[in-house]
């Protein structure tokens, strides 16, 4: 079944939201959204805040969903994320970038979680 580009990444979105809360993290927000960008999951992983990039591609696609997770892209979660701790009043607290990468070969999804996957604007 051929999927949407959105379609594929609402599905990628609530796979990993599951992947990550059958593995103890508790899932905060989805699609947060403020001036700087948005974030796919805001999650708690005990007391650290994890904001999650999620990616979704078909598995014959050209780059794999790592991949296509661009310089440019992690400076602005960078800054979505900086926003949210400040709107929080949470700048103490320990915070690290998670990646989901997720393929799609068929109905189930590939789920590939990299924890700690880069350091702020990197």
């Amino acid at each position: 079944m051929m999927r949407s580009r959105y379609t594929k990444g609402k599905e990628g979105e609530r796979a990993a939201a599951e992947h990550l809360s059958s593995s103890g993290i508790k899932i905060l927000e989805r699609n947060f959204r403020c001036p700087p960008g948005e974030i796919d999951l805001v999650a708690k992983d005990g007391k650290t805040i994890v904001f999650v990039e999620v990616r979704a591609r078909q598995v014959d696609g050209i780059c794999s969903p790592e991949e296509s997770i661009t310089i440019y892209k992690r400076r602005r979660l960078t800054r979505a994320a900086l926003w949210y701790l400040k709107q929080r009043g949470l700048l103490d607290s320990h915070a690290r970038f998670d990646v989901v990468a997720i393929r799609w070969d068929g109905e189930k999804p590939e789920i590939n979680w990299i924890v700690n996957a880069f350091e702020p604007g990197r």
